[in-house]
């Protein structure tokens, strides 16, 4: 006869299982130092690429990264995006352990989720919690509108900003970036692999600004299997910005864009994935929903300010 797991077993395998996890990723998750205050990095290759928030290392050129064997070095800012709050630093030194990326498109709400920091250079903290979101729009208090955002209800304590959100494996699979609400906000791995990239190799992310607060939303069923239509999702407008884009095209709040130069929009993803530096300036074609109407517009996309 097998014997019963009891209660008090599951508590402890949960609590060895987990603090588990964090020791595997906490060598890879370091400290960032501004010469004013400090936030947490991460290890993200072996030949010392460091990413961490934008907003931790401001608008300076060389930071301060402490490792975890306590060693700091000097790094040079290669580049940051504002509009995802992503930096990409690098030292001059071998880094032994960098974090392991997870998979954040088939996150849901409900998921067990780690946030870990290292702000003081120190040990590594961590705070544990559940993913209440994903996919959704943050408005930062410098005004900055970041999009397809991962909502946590993992406590991050000041210094937090630039360390990995971890799944249950370990892997990274978003960078925190605020806390606001009593809620986590953290950039999807994603978007932090793409933006990282671009920063490698252009010192920053050029991308065409449209001017408008949208996020994905699904469409009626009656809507979404008309002909002209044919898609189940499409991108929302929440709000426009005045003098943009988007207002002198006409868009308004309410739109649902499914198309943009011809190519279908079925989510927030799938409109910056077109939103790049060849559109800058030039006429666009922009298919929306208005109601249950479809309607073409012509939209000519500015350069966002970096």
């Amino acid at each position: 006869m097998s014997k019963s797991i009891t209660p008090l077993q599951i508590l402890q395998s949960l609590s060895e299982a987990t603090a588990e996890i964090v020791s595997k990723t906490a060598s890879s998750v370091v400290t960032v130092s501004n010469g004013i205050g400090s936030g947490t990095g991460i290890i993200w290759s072996t030949d010392g690429y460091i990413v961490t928030a934008s907003h931790v290392i401001g608008k300076r050129t060389t930071i301060k990264v402490t490792l975890g064997n306590s060693k700091s070095h000097e790094a040079k800012v290669i580049g940051r995006d504002p509009y995802t709050d992503i930096a990409l630093l690098k030292i001059e030194t071998k880094t032994s352990k960098p974090i392991q990326p997870g998979d954040s498109q088939n996150l849901k709400q409900g998921h067990i989720v780690l946030a870990l920091a290292n702000p003081f250079g120190r040990q590594v903290s961590a705070t544990q919690g559940i993913i209440t979101a994903v996919h959704s729009a943050i408005r930062t208090w410098g005004g900055i509108t970041i999009e397809d955002t991962i909502i946590t209800d993992a406590r991050l304590a000041p210094g937090y900003s630039g360390g990995p959100l971890i799944d249950t494996h370990g892997n990274m699979i978003g960078l925190n970036t605020a806390y606001v609400w009593n809620r986590g906000i953290a950039v999807p791995i994603k978007t932090v692999k793409h933006i990282v990239e671009s920063l490698k190799n252009e010192g920053r992310v050029k991308r065409a600004y449209l001017g408008t607060v949208s996020d994905t939303v699904r469409l009626p069923d009656e809507i979404a299997t008309q002909e002209q239509v044919n898609q189940h999702s499409g991108v929302m407008i929440y709000r426009v910005e005045p003098d943009s884009p988007a207002k002198k095209a006409g868009l308004t709040m309410g739109d649902v864009i499914i198309k943009f130069n011809e190519k279908n929009i079925e989510s927030i993803d799938d409109l910056h994935l077109y939103l790049t530096s060849e559109i800058i300036g030039k006429a666009t074609k922009l298919q929306i929903l208005r109601g249950e109407n479809l309607t073409e517009l012509i939209i000519t996309p500015n350069a966002a300010a970096q």
